[in-house]
């Protein structure tokens, strides 16, 4: 019965791919001929019992009191004795560990592997180092980019410091609110977000030689019981447990962890055998982690002291059972002598394979090699708390000013705070100013009051009386709460009822300095902040939030109540970013016509959902999601649902940055392509000039099926073009499982530039016009298309869903899904982009590859219509737009990128975009169901999202619906004069 579940949920075709990619992936366990001499030349230098010690991790030190104890000696010791294979550091300084490593390293014959428990850096364990925020906090920010960041940061640390083992990241997805060991160490409580992090911090860190480990396996969220004292036990179904706790694992193997570490949990659902930690069961590691799901890395268990172990296996008894169970590294084994024995005797016994055991030795020796421990360096001293310190506090930064989570807002909230107001602070948990509270005083001379969880009822009634009057503020700071659930957080029952006292103000902004979850007990503030840490660091982002410098861009990671849900934040702006359809100037009753329009439209199959966005005035009056995201109808479409917008690439990445180029004078829309494009003199292409591209009138063949040339007479991927895992031949992700080789992006730049010219000055829409001005926009900047967009505009604008490669930054549920393809990728495809040449350049091109939400899509044509200013922010010339958003050609409707209406719109039968359009609108359309359109003359912005190619790619419903036009149409009739 558990074999046939296992092969249900993976399927065949599945367990293929992952067994594929978890064999290429596994860097730090790949043979070569050297690795291999090397690897066999230690394994003839060891004895029965090295061999074994070589699969031991020794604890380097631990806190005793207010002093750290180094365990040099015994650890001395057991090198010359049995050669032991790993340590792990724990308590320290940054010299005290390099100290110690050099001298065990000149003491070992055979380099010790050194791993390090560093969740937040070498910060959670070096005492002279700060750590990186908490996971939790990373959780609550709306791009995985950062994740990788954080992760290239930590592995830049280790390497500095002589570690090749980070037992990092933390996968467990923390469902459980009252969780007393994982909880704020994990990114939070969905699955999709847990992995999309977990896998970038990872690649962060493996990109720098650094082997990570997923852990805890199969999965640690869902408990309230500390594995460090007792056996938790998770009672889930396997069904359950595949559709939500393995979920991120899985992925982390995909992505090609390094190494995994295995938790003490009892899940009877993988094995019912009465206490047996998951850790120590041959059906969980060596059946699950193993043979079904294909990982080929390097296992730790996680502490084998742990009560969770301890308490049912005697520790030799432990280590004996964890090689038993098909692990490789026994991390913390206690009895080392006795371990040894007992392992040795069960290999005479053959209870324990000795080949078994050989080959795990040879493992670990092989990813020693691969993690360059062949040949021994001594760290550098000099420097080293400084260089181990450098990347932490501008990443810190980074993060809390992305993570402040804006819960709620009252329309008479006092956020931002003006200056000349009075405002009242009151510090919970603190007796004297912070950096928070002093900065209060500095910018608006504020009368500050401290109430720590030592006061009492009395104290509450006193400082209601000084701050219930006379402040057009309130500003409630809760600090110095604890991390875990335990007793309210630390925080006492006096300091809940000030806080529930003072937040009924309407005027009062309560601040949440620390684990989110303590937000339950004082949910009903009236206006409400999650800061998550309470460093200096927060703090002052904290003040920049209030004061408006920065907005509130972050979501909660985790569910905290009823009230506030997973997902829970206004984000991108001071105030709700929709307002009442009359304040923007439409009559809210017509607007009902879009409704059934879309409503219409998605009931006869022209779109599963879409998503209408509506601003005029500046203000966005109506954002309405419809349907479902799939004709399966189990994900509703909500407004910030992401699309892949198809052509819509092609002015809101590559023309708007044409624009810029020209207005600073770097490019000159007469010039030859051939001036900025070495690689097409020599062509007929090299005197194509850029206006014409511009205009769709260089003579441009439409559309190059690149993919053809790669398909074998049935329509499938023909063998060597395609990899199931990235590898240095195979990098070009065009697809899930899928990695193109590279080299063929030279044959389709060949293809473009061998293919037929037609006529110059004849309209011919083309994509090949668009992919040309996306490398143009590359020579001159001498940065991809999608890194001088986002630098230019997006990050600018606080447009954080749009993105080429969403998937790099974004949990795929969020992104609607457009065809299954029958030919080419042969799958849903979901988060990379639809167009194959798009996807073959890599998922970024001039002509497709962008994604985005409705709203912030809107952002940057809000820009467009403001005539290059919005928030204060000034980004392009009111000249520049109005020149390349005019009619500029005399042969088409098109403006320089911009598509406009038909000239003679007021004759025509099919009027383009829709009727009422005026001549001063621009915008465009894009294949997969989406558009975008500005109109001057009416202050007019106008969104439309749809993934109507999903699931076929055929459907032309929308079109011959004219479901975009007749939105359109009806928001013009609801204008407002």
């Amino acid at each position: 019965m558990y074999k046939k579940l296992i092969l249900s949920w993976l399927g065949q075709s599945m367990l293929v791919g992952l067994f594929a990619t978890a064999a290429q992936a596994q860097q730090f366990l790949q043979p070569s001929p050297a690795a291999d001499h090397w690897a066999d030349s230690v394994m003839k230098t060891l004895n029965k019992k090295q061999k074994i010690a070589q699969l031991l991790v020794l604890r380097a030190s631990e806190r005793k009191g207010s002093e750290v104890v180094f365990y040099e000696e015994e650890i001395s010791k057991y090198i010359k004795k049995y050669k032991i294979g790993s340590v792990c550091l724990f308590q320290g300084t940054s010299l005290q560990q390099a100290g110690f490593l050099n001298r065990l390293q000149v003491l070992s014959k055979v380099p010790l592997l050194v791993c390090v428990d560093g969740e937040t850096g070498l910060g959670m364990r070096f005492s002279d180092v700060m750590p990186f925020p908490d996971m939790l906090t990373v959780g609550a920010t709306q791009d995985a980019a950062i994740s990788y960041k954080i992760g290239k940061a930590i592995g830049e640390q280790c390497k500095r410091a002589g570690i090749q083992v980070n037992y990092a990241p933390v996968v467990d997805i923390n469902n459980n609110p009252l969780n007393p060991v994982i909880n704020f160490r994990s990114f939070g409580e969905d699955k999709y977000k847990v992995a999309l992090n977990g896998v970038e911090l990872m690649k962060g860190m493996q990109d720098q030689g650094v082997m990570a480990c997923a852990k805890h396996f199969p999965g640690h969220g869902d408990v309230a019981v500390d594995s460090h004292l007792d056996l938790p036990v998770i009672n889930k179904s396997f069904e359950q447990l595949d559709s939500l706790e393995l979920y991120p694992f899985k992925q982390m193997i995909s992505a090609g962890v390094g190494s995994m570490m295995v938790a003490h949990l009892s899940i009877p659902a993988i094995d019912n055998t009465p206490n047996q930690p998951t850790s120590l069961s041959p059906k969980n590691v060596t059946e699950l982690l193993r043979n079904k799901l294909g990982f080929n890395g390097l296992t730790f268990t996680d502490a084998l002291e742990m009560k969770g172990v301890a308490k049912f296996y005697p520790q030799g008894k432990a280590a004996v059972q964890s090689l038993l169970a098909g692990n490789d590294m026994l991390c913390l084994p206690g009895d080392i002598k006795n371990g040894i024995k007992l392992i040795r005797k069960e290999i005479r016994r053959k209870n324990l394979s000795k080949d078994a055991v050989n080959e795990k030795v040879r493992r670990v020796l092989l990813a020693k090699y691969n993690l360059g421990l062949n040949t021994f360096t001594q760290i550098d001293t000099t420097s080293l708390k400084a260089d181990l310190n450098v990347n932490v506090n501008p990443l810190k930064k980074e993060v809390y000013e992305n993570a402040i989570t804006l819960l709620k807002q009252t329309e008479t909230s006092a956020i931002p705070l003006a200056k000349g107001k009075k405002v009242a602070f009151v510090g919970i948990g603190i007796t004297e100013a912070n950096i928070f509270a002093t900065q209060l005083k500095n910018e608006y001379q504020a009368d500050c009051f401290y109430f720590d969880y030592k006061a009492g009822k009395a104290d509450v009634e006193t400082i209601l009386q000084k701050v219930q009057s006379g402040y057009d503020a309130i500003v409630i700071g809760v600090h110095k709460y604890k991390k875990y659930p335990a007793n309210n957080f630390g925080i006492s029952d006096a300091a809940i009822s000030l806080i529930n006292k003072l937040d009924q103000d309407p005027k009062s902004v309560t601040i949440a300095f620390g684990n989110p979850y303590a937000i339950k007990l004082f949910e009903n503030a009236a206006n409400l902040v999650a800061a998550y840490d309470d460093d200096n660091l927060m703090q002052q982002a904290a003040i920049d939030f209030l004061t408006g410098k920065i907005l509130s861009k972050g979501k909660l990671p985790v569910s905290i109540s009823a009230q506030y849900q997973y997902g829970s934040g206004i984000t991108g702006v001071k105030n709700s970013k929709v307002i009442s359809a009359d304040s923007a100037a439409l009559d809210s009753k017509k607007l009902l016509k879009i409704d059934s329009i879309a409503n219409n439209a998605i009931k006869n199959g022209a779109t599963p959902g879409c998503v209408v966005l509506v601003a005029r005035k500046g203000k966005v009056g109506f954002l309405k999601a419809y349907g479902y995201t799939n004709y399966d109808s189990t994900q509703k479409v909500i407004p910030e649902t992401v699309y892949d917008l198809a052509s819509v690439t092609k002015i809101s990445a590559t023309t708007v940055s044409i624009m810029k180029l020209y207005e600073e004078g770097k490019l000159n829309l007469d010039e030859k392509i051939g001036t900025y494009l070495p690689w097409v003199r020599g062509t007929d292409k090299e005197i194509l000039t850029v206006r014409n591209i511009l205009l769709h009138q260089a003579g441009l063949v439409a559309f190059i099926p690149f993919y053809k040339e790669t398909l074998d007479a049935s329509g499938k991927p023909k063998s060597g073009f395609y990899a199931s895992a990235s590898d240095e031949h195979h990098s070009v992700k065009v697809a899930d499982h899928m990695y193109m080789d590279k080299n063929y992006i030279d044959t389709m730049y060949s293809k473009i530039l061998k293919s037929k010219l037609g006529e110059q000055g004849k309209y011919i829409y083309s994509d090949n016009d668009f992919i040309f001005l996306g490398k143009i926009v590359e020579q001159i900047t001498g940065k991809t298309l999608d890194v001088y967009a986002h630098e230019t505009f997006y990050e600018p604008l606080h447009m954080a869903s749009t993105t080429f490669k969403p998937l790099e930054h974004m949990s795929v549920e969020m992104i609607a899904p457009t065809e299954k393809e029958k030919t080419f990728r042969l799958q849903q495809i979901r988060g990379d982009v639809h167009d194959p040449g798009a996807a073959m350049f890599g998922g970024v091109a001039g002509h497709a590859g962008l994604f985005s939400n409705a709203y912030d899509l809107s952002q940057l044509y809000q820009l467009l219509l403001n005539g290059g200013e919005l928030n204060g922010l000034r980004l392009l010339k009111q000249s520049t737009i109005s020149y390349f958003t005019a009619y500029n050609s005399t042969i088409s409707r098109r403006g320089l990128g911009f598509d406009k209406p038909e000239k003679d719109n007021a004759t025509r039968q099919s009027p383009y975009p829709c009727k009422y359009a005026s001549a001063e609108t621009f915008g465009h359309t894009g294949f997969t169901g989406t558009c975008v359109w500005v109109d001057p003359k009416y202050d007019l912005v106008y969104i439309f999202l749809s993934n109507r190619v999903c699931p076929d790619g055929e459907n032309n419903k929308l079109l011959k619906m004219n479901v975009r036009s007749d939105i359109q149409d009806a928001i013009y009739q609801s204008l407002i004069k």
